[in-house]
């Protein structure tokens, strides 16, 4: 079964930095496209980066020159490392990815989230 975890949220004060990661995990062929989500109190979930498996990225317009995703292929883990952070930073943070696995003698497709790790950004 193909799992994705996240890790690196926490509390941190505006101007600080975070890194989150996001390791996968089953009997996983290949990833295509990695992203971060986030979802702020009362808020609607919002795209925050992505990468693809060539590793060319997207960002939201908030994050752009803050925040750089960037993907460990070997290990199929992804990363955000969140630099300049600001109180709206403030989200559950989602790491999202679409999976090739491996089912019986088969190879499927499917869209994997993780749990979230909630990034505070407060003084």
């Amino acid at each position: 079964q193909v799992r994705l975890v996240e890790s690196g949220g926490g509390l941190v004060q505006p101007g600080g930095s975070l890194r989150l990661s996001c390791a996968s995990s089953g009997s996983i062929s290949s990833i295509d496209v990695m992203g971060w989500y986030r979802q702020a109190p009362g808020k609607e979930r919002e795209s925050v980066a992505d990468i693809t498996r060539n590793g060319n990225t997207n960002y939201v317009d908030s994050v752009k020159g803050r925040f750089t995703i960037s993907r460990d292929n070997a290990k199929n883990t992804f990363y955000l490392q969140m630099n300049s952070l600001k109180p709206e930073d403030t989200a559950v943070y989602y790491c999202n990815a679409n999976i090739r696995y491996k089912y019986r003698w088969d190879l499927r497709d499917g869209d994997y989230w993780g749990k979230g790790t909630l990034v505070t950004i407060s003084s």
